[in-house]
This record gives structure tokens, sequence and C-alpha cells, in this order.
């Protein structure tokens, strides 16, 4: 999957430029404020280059963030998690930092309502905001007795030298990866419709398309998907997408079932087309503002889930198979590349073959991945961060800011790869020779807190809402916490932070589903100390039924990250009987189905770096 770094293309020396001309597009429109999203049309997580608007706009790289400017105020609102980096990405530009969720700190709605002036108008591109946030505009708007703007890219307008859509093909999951035929799914989807009486089902994200077709693609960076719409009759499939991208053996499967494909943008055109006396079943959290307005004022909205996102979250039995095969590919490559950072390290020959690097070392770990059989490419940007740079929680080591490694601090690794057997998401933090007392009690501190959550038995019918304080209650009676979930789904060769589960205490803004057998979801605890080191330890954890009885259905995790923890950085006597014989247990898994994938001298260096503590 081929992957560019453009950071370097939004230097903070012109983000001043790019806002004077945006206000100068604002006043020619009437806008008295212009909203910028981190989306695309599609609520992608991660956008292709052509939707990286908001990032053009105001410098800070991270995934998530909104921009919101008026005539004199450029904000940028991001999460905990982006705090460290959007203060520092943000420095010395006129964009204000506005932490979500701080203390005092407004909302994006509460600035709206602040700053909008009487009959004043709100501006944004309808087409990557989402229906639930284009509501919230519009009331504010009616409130001051304003309008919106929604029909519009202004930014675009700003950014002459915009890179195109993206033009790359797509391709078939076949049925001994997907485990399901299209023709299956859609049945099952239209019975989903039957029992909402819709007539057509309108499908804007891409994994729930790329599930639902059996196809990938390589549109979006780290993402295998395709950049389309679907809307879903009870007798025919249209999808609006380049059909330059699909090869023969994609449109075979198209023909058999009915799919037609139109060009992308006719989305538009067919929406405003619907028959007023049809119902529609749509996800408001996942269609945007713009395709929603467009739908015939007469015709039955249906606002539910799509059924495509449970039905993919809980993955069927070859999937689960495959999976595991990937996970172990993945700890053969994650492994060598550990025994390889290690050796590295004892040798003290740093300066043998060059200085490494945060991004070199990331650079040899995916050389290991691409070792493997089935390999496509990383599942997502990886986080290399050595010493006081994990402390961000999502670093991203650029050509400025890359550090080189040395002894007597911690590096925390990010990684994942897709495969064509599923996609893996693990996080390693290694200690480089002697680390301090402090580091190594954090350190054991999140090991703990993953190892609980690992080993959790609960009643059916939990949630990961229920089940986030096991985690965190051993960082709480410590006095800290950290600033983002303790887990999200993993999807399968789609998106690897997949909706809708996760392991989050906050109240979101839908109910957290329960947690069903084959769902797939992250343990990864963390602890992040601001200018001096960061710590996450994270497993992938496959979700089990255990054993029943009269108090009902009891349910487990399994481990499927099987990737030693650096036993160099942990405080044994800091760890209950129990915790320790948690670790043991996992790290005999380990060596057991790894060793026989190494070469000899590896092997005898894991049977070390696993022994019992």
């Amino acid at each position: 999957m081929k992957v560019n770094n453009y950071a370097d293309d939004y230097a903070i020396k012109n983000v001043s430029d790019r806002i004077d001309a945006l206000r100068a597009e604002m006043k020619r429109e009437g806008v008295d404020i212009y909203i910028v999203p981190s989306t695309d049309y599609h609520h992608s997580e991660y956008v292709g280059e052509y939707f990286k608007a908001r990032q053009f706009m105001t410098g800070f790289t991270g995934s998530a963030g909104t921009a919101v400017f008026t005539k004199d105020k450029a904000c940028l609102w991001t999460d905990g998690r982006y705090f460290i980096q959007a203060e520092k990405e943000l420095r010395g530009s006129k964009v204000s930092l506005y932490k979500m969720g701080e203390p005092g700190v407004d909302t994006i709605e509460s600035f709206l309502k602040k700053e909008l002036p009487k009959n004043g108008v709100i501006g944004f591109d309808g087409q990557c905001t989402g229906i639930s946030e284009g509501i919230v505009y519009d009331r504010i708007a009616k409130e001051k007795q304003g309008g919106l703007r929604y029909a519009h890219d202004l930014v675009g307008r700003v950014w002459k030298d915009r890179p195109p859509l993206s033009k790359e093909s797509a391709f078939l999951l076949e049925e001994r990866y997907a485990g399901e035929n299209v023709r299956s799914k859609l049945r099952r989807v239209r019975e989903r419709m039957d029992e909402e009486q819709a007539d057509i089902h309108l499908l804007s994200s891409l994994d729930d398309i790329a599930w639902l077709l059996n196809i990938r693609g390589n549109d979006i960076a780290y993402c295998p998907l395709v950049l389309s719409h679907l809307l879903l009759y009870k007798d025919r499939v249209e999808l609006f997408a380049d059909g330059d991208k699909f090869p023969a053996e994609v449109r075979d499967v198209f023909q058999k079932n009915n799919i037609i494909v139109r060009p992308y943008k006719e989305i538009i055109e067919a929406v405003s087309s619907l028959p007023g006396d049809s119902t529609i079943l749509l996800d408001t959290e996942r269609t945007s503002y713009a395709l929603y307005k467009l739908i015939p004022q007469d015709a039955c909205v249906v606002e539910k889930e799509n059924p495509e996102v449970l039905m993919k979250c809980v993955k069927n039995d070859t999937e689960v198979r495959n999976i595991k095969k990937a996970h172990i590919k993945d700890a053969v490559a994650h492994t060598k590349f550990l025994y390889w950072l290690k050796k590295e390290i004892l040798d003290c020959s740093f300066g043998q073959t060059g200085v490494l690097t945060e991004i070199s070392v990331s650079e040899k770990l995916e050389q290991f991945r691409e070792k493997q059989s089935g390999y496509l490419g990383a599942s997502f940007a990886p986080i290399s961060a050595f010493a006081e740079h994990g402390a961000v929680v999502h670093y991203s080591a650029t050509k400025e800011s890359n550090a080189p490694l040395g002894t007597g601090k911690l590096l925390l690794m990010d990684t994942g790869g897709h495969y064509f057997e599923g996609s893996t998401d693990i996080t390693r933090t290694v200690a480089l020779g002697e680390i301090s007392l402090k580091e190594k009690e954090d350190f054991t501190l999140v090991v703990r807190a993953m190892l609980h959550l690992m080993n959790t038995v609960f009643l059916y019918g939990c949630s990961g809402a229920n089940l986030d304080c096991i985690p965190r209650e051993i960082f709480w009676q410590k006095r800290v916490n950290f600033n983002h979930g303790t887990g999200h789904g993993v999807g399968y060769l789609t998106n690897v932070h997949e909706a809708p589960i996760n392991f989050r205490w906050r109240e979101g803004r839908t109910p957290a589903p329960v947690l069903e057998k084959n769902m797939i979801i992250t343990d990864e605890p963390g602890l992040y100390v601001e200018g001096s080191h960061g710590i996450r330890i994270e497993n992938e954890l496959l979700v089990c039924e255990d054993e029943k009885n009269e108090y009902g259905q009891f349910m487990r995790f399994e481990p499927l990250t099987l990737v030693p923890v650096d036993l160099d950085a942990i405080l044994p006597e800091r760890m209950t009987h129990e915790e320790r014989e948690m670790l043991n247990e996992y790290h005999k898994n380990v060596f057991q189905t790894v060793s026989p994938y190494l070469d000899e001298e590896e092997r005898i260096w894991l049977e070390i770096y696993t022994r019992p503590v």
C-alpha cells in the first residue's frame, strides 16, 4: 500500500496566508464563521491527501480535530491524544488550541453561540460534515436568525495545488479470506431492511461498503478501501465509484449480484432523485449532511445504525482462523525485530551502520513484516517515539523531529500490518539499556493493567464501558490516568480502528454495544509523562465464550497478539503473585507459538526473554 508523507507541505509559515485567503472567500460568500473538519465525504478516520483540508489550513497533522475560523479568530479543537502534538505544531501560528474535554474550555457549540453575530451565517463543506454536526450548526444559526452555507468548499478555492482524488485499483477479497460471499451478505442486509420496512439503504462508510461487496482498494493511506457510495435496493445495487478501478474478477461478481457501477460524483444526483414515496435506511453517524439534505422531503427516513456495522464487527469463523494466522506472522516479524534491536543495544553497535533513529528502526520493523507472506502494508501511520517523544500519544516522527536512539531511555513503537488474513495493531515499549526506577515503576503499572483486562472473565451482556474500570482501577489507585480509550475494535483488512466497540469509561453519543463472541478489541493502557517518557502496551483480544451455568453465559478474552513484553523494564516485586502468573502464562504461549519460526539464536534469546518472573 502506497503511503506518502506530505507533512512538509503544511508548514506553519504558509498558514497565515491561507487563513487570510479563506477569510476573503468567507467575505465573498457572506459567511461569518467557517468550519473545517478532518473527515472526507465518508467520515473516514484516515483520509486521502485530497481531503486534508484542516491540516492544510492549520498545520496540525493529527488525524482528529476541527478548525473554526471567524473574521479575527482561528481555532482548533482536538482531543487528549493530540494535546502535546497540537501545542508544538501550532506554536507560532495564528491558530489557538482548544483542548476538548478540559475544564473551562469552550466546546465548538458554545464557541459558535458566543461568536456568531445576529443574522450571521455559518459555513462548511456539507459533504465532509456529519448529519448530527450539521443539525447543531443549523440550530445555532436559527437561534441567531441566521443561516447556513454548506454547498461550497471554500478551502478548495484557496488550495490551488490540491492533490487529486485517488485513482488506485481495487481488488476482490476472495471468499477463503472473507468467509462469506456477496450474495449472502446482501441477503442478510436486505432482511434487516425488511425489518425496518425500508426500500432503499444509503451507505457512505467505506469499510461497510468494502465488507458488503468483498472489495478492497488503496484510495486511503493505511486503509485498503475504495472511495465509493452505495444505494442498496431490493433488486439491485448502485455503486458510485470510479469504474476503472475494478478488474475483471470484481466486475464478474458485480454482474452476478446485479451491482451497477455509476460515476463517483453522481451520488448527488442519485440521492436528490430518489422517489418521494420511498423509505430510506441510513446511519446519521456515517452519512454526510449534504446527502441527508438532498433526500426528497416526502421520503421517509429511518435513522438507524448501518446493519453492516455490527455484522462486520462479529467476525465469522473463517475470518477468526485467518486472523490468528496473521497474528502469528506479525508476532514472528515483531519478535525478530526485538531480537535485532536488543542485540544492537547489547553490542553497542549504534555507530557501526549509522546512527539508529526513530524512523530507521520503524523502517526496520516494516522490513521484517514485508518478509511475511500475504503482507500488504502498514495498517496505520507507525508511531516510533523515543524518550520524551513517547509522551505524545500519537507522535509521528518527521525528518526534523527524528530523534537518534541512545541507551538509558524507553522506545515506544505502536505499529500494525494488513495481511490477506487480517489486520494487526500492536504496541510495545522497550528499554534501551538500563532505565530509571521511575520508568520501571510506570512500565510495571501499565503491564499490570493490561494483564488484568486480558484475563477478565465477565457475564454476557457487558459492554466495553462496563469493563474499562478494570484496567483503569490499577491507575486510579496510584492517582494517575491516561487520556485515551483503553481499547478499540479492529477490522478485517479495513479500518484498524473499527466501530462500534471499545473500552472507554466516558459515555459516548451512542450506547456501547454488548461484547459478542468473535469480536476483536485492543487492550492498550498507557502512561505518559510530558518531557520524560511514554509507555503503552497493546494486545489484540478475541472475545470468546467461557462457561455457561445457572448464572448465565460467562465470557473471556483470548490474546491474539503474541509478542513478548520487555522483562528488562519490569519490577516483578511490584506485581502480585497472580499478576506474575498471568505474565508467565502469556509468555509461555508466546514462546510455544513463535519459537518454531525463529532461527536458533533468536529462539535461545526468546526463551530467555520470556523466562518466568
